[in-house]
């Protein structure tokens, strides 16, 4: 036996907190090695935090970093692990996101990353260089002429323990990434340092992606990613350890910390001999491609004597483990919840300017999931009275229903947070004479300006409030009214943080279902008995001044998201909606394209918004649209 104890550590870091970043590293550096850890693994870009965007255009920011790994090292010194952890470097004028190798107080080595997506909310092309294979360099650390160099390339390490191979997050997800000709060159263990962004879906692919590569490449593969939020960019942490196309570890998400299992590396050499195809196709390599430099790292000795072998919980290698599966549903709803909240708190604790949570609340929908995804988050910061972080104010008009106040009051009184009613009527009616005398003698306001006044006296106020009380003003709309402009600039559009403006409507709707089911909260009954309106007019019903929801958000993904043209989109929703009937759907799609491209200018101007899909409308991250369009193709 070759056992081995791998170590996947999530680490939540800021954005240049270097310090505190390589801090909480070492803190789950020398828990792992307290646990006998062999190889560490952390996340990618740890020391200068993830993305860093164009500050890596700062020569500083990036020469900063060595000193912080440095000192990571030098911590690290006594420990009997082997740490794999991510840094960005500079050479010859060029900047790296790497790979960093550090045992027994020394840097042994950097790899870069080599696949670098520019595409979605990525941007890595933009400002990194990428490895390649062969490359062969040796980096001297910043402002220390004449000092030790340390090797930087395409390379592996060989130690007591076997050979390990190290890459970076997006070399993963390339078929034709380093892993193939690290591991023909004799790599075993081959660790993936990452920082992939939360999107709904992506653990099921992640899972099956380690498992193919580990498989297809008769490895054993280690991934660690971050946890954390980062300007609406949300890391849900956790970590794979697979053998071979066997799953090892599973590590748990959503939170700092690490895990850890043990394998046995002879298993990984042995099934390579028994696997003709993958032989055969590693001689193929070995006779037409240049070997990759193998590292031997004979004066450092990890510690495996008290490592026992990989037995399962019930002792039985045959059986199935029994491990409770979560449901669909439960999983894609507390996922998200679990996102949105990590991305709320994250954003209130970082900014170190924030004292309190507030939130417009309207007894409706999306106001109501905001406030619920909120107080999950309070419960986990505040756990003796979460309801102290969270001021919600609920301002009528003479359009306002008795029955979304009663919502809004029960909802606030059975989440334990702070309530107020503060009218806007009377101020509705001074702005209304104000912008009368304004337009002039003889000029009436428009139906849609009345509306808009309410909306944005409403954000008004609550910015008011905020910056009186250093408030976090979380804005409530949500995807699908965003999409067609059914949303207010200067009103409900505003915020300082958009929690749930990638959300579409009818995900809204399914996660106020599920959180019922679960905690049976009076409030959210008495939300949802009514039809979803913004109550800006006399009997305002969202669905008959746009369209059914589940309508309006199949043309959302089908348009936007698949890049239907209008005819093709119609097709589709044809067979899709029959009871709606072809000349209404005809008259949907129509209605959904004209809003759509109109309102684009609007989505420019709100506020930055929690990201959890593939698709969304923060123009900086996934659609990028120009403002200034026609839409005559």
């Amino acid at each position: 036996m070759r056992l081995v104890k791998v170590g996947l550590a999530s680490v939540n870091t800021t954005v240049g907190a270097f310090g505190a970043n390589v801090d909480r590293a070492l803190n789950l550096a020398k828990a792992m090695s307290d646990e006998h850890v062999t190889v560490a693994v952390f996340p990618e870009q740890l020391v200068g935090g993830y993305p860093s965007e164009d500050l890596i255009q700062w020569h500083t920011f990036v020469e900063r970093q060595w000193v912080e790994l440095e000192r990571f090292a030098k911590t690290t010194a006594a420990s009997a692990v082997v740490h794999v952890l991510g840094v960005a470097v500079s050479h010859k004028g060029l900047r790296y996101n790497c790979a960093a190798v550090v045992a027994g107080g020394r840097i042994l080595g950097l790899v870069p990353k080599e696949k670098l997506p520019t595409y979605g909310i990525f941007y890595e092309g933009r400002t990194f260089s990428r490895g390649y294979p062969g490359m062969n360099e040796q980096l001297e650390p910043p402002n220390r002429h004449g000092a030790d160099t340390v090797p930087l390339g395409d390379q592996l390490f060989a130690f007591d323990f076997g050979t390990l191979g190290v890459e970076v997050c997006e070399d993963l997800w390339s078929a034709d990434g380093p892993m193939r000709r690290r591991a023909y060159a004799g790599a075993e263990l081959i660790v993936n340092v990452s920082s992939s962004p939360f999107r709904i879906g992506v653990e099921g692919t992640r899972r099956e992606l380690v498992a193919t590569r580990a498989s297809d490449h008769q490895c054993t593969l280690a991934y660690a990613n971050q946890v954390g939020s980062q300007d609406g960019l949300i890391f849900d942490g956790g970590g794979f350890l697979n053998q071979n196309g066997r799953p090892a570890l599973e590590a748990v998400r959503f939170r700092e910390g690490f895990s850890s299992a043990v394998v046995d590396l002879e298993r990984t050499a042995r099934l390579r001999t028994e696997n003709t195809t993958w032989r055969m196709d590693q001689e193929a390599w070995a006779t037409s491609q240049p070997p990759v430099p193998v590292r031997v790292i004979g004066d450092f000795k990890t510690k495996r004597e008290t490592l026992h072998y990989p037995a399962p919980p019930n002792r039985s290698f045959f059986l199935p483990s029994g491990t409770p599966q979560r449901s669909a549903r439960e999983a894609l709803c507390e996922d998200l919840l679990d996102a949105l909240s990590l991305g709320i708190g994250d954003y209130f604790e970082k900014n170190r300017v924030f004292t309190k949570i507030g939130i417009a609340l309207s007894g409706g929908r999306d106001s109501t999931l905001t406030l619920l995804i909120a107080h999950r988050y309070a419960q986990r910061a505040r756990p003796d009275d979460p309801g102290s972080l969270i001021q919600t104010f609920y301002m009528p008009t003479r359009f306002s229903s008795d029955a979304t106040r009663r919502a809004a009051e029960v909802t606030a009184r059975e989440l334990g947070v702070g309530f107020a009613v503060v009218s806007i009527d009377d101020a509705f009616e001074r702005e209304m004479e104000a912008a009368k005398q304004m337009l002039g003698p003889g000029v009436e306001l428009t139906g849609i300006t009345k509306q808009n006044i309410q909306a944005r006296l409403r954000a008004q106020r609550m910015w008011n409030w905020a910056n009186t009380s250093n408030g976090l003003f979380l804005q409530t709309g949500n995807m699908s009214e965003k999409a067609v402009g059914y949303t207010t600039i200067g009103g409900d559009l505003m915020g300082a943080l958009a929690v749930i403006s990638n959300l579409p409507k009818t995900l809204v709707v399914y996660l106020l279902e599920y959180l019922q089911e679960k905690h049976r909260y009076e409030g959210i009954g008495l939300v949802t008995a009514k039809p979803a309106g913004p109550e800006l007019q006399p009997n305002q019903v969202g669905e008959e001044e746009l369209m059914p929801f589940v309508v309006l958000d199949a043309c959302f993904y089908l348009f936007a998201g698949e890049k239907l043209s209008p005819s093709e989109l119609l097709s589709a929703l044809v067979p899709m909606f029959p009871e709606r009937g072809a000349a209404a759907l005809k008259g949907d799609v129509e209605k959904f394209v004209r809003l759509f491209t109109q309102s684009i200018y609007k989505w420019v101007q709100s506020p930055l918004s929690l990201h959890v899909g593939n698709l969304d409308l923060d123009r900086e991250r996934a659609l990028q649209l120009p403002v200034v369009t026609k839409i005559e193709w």
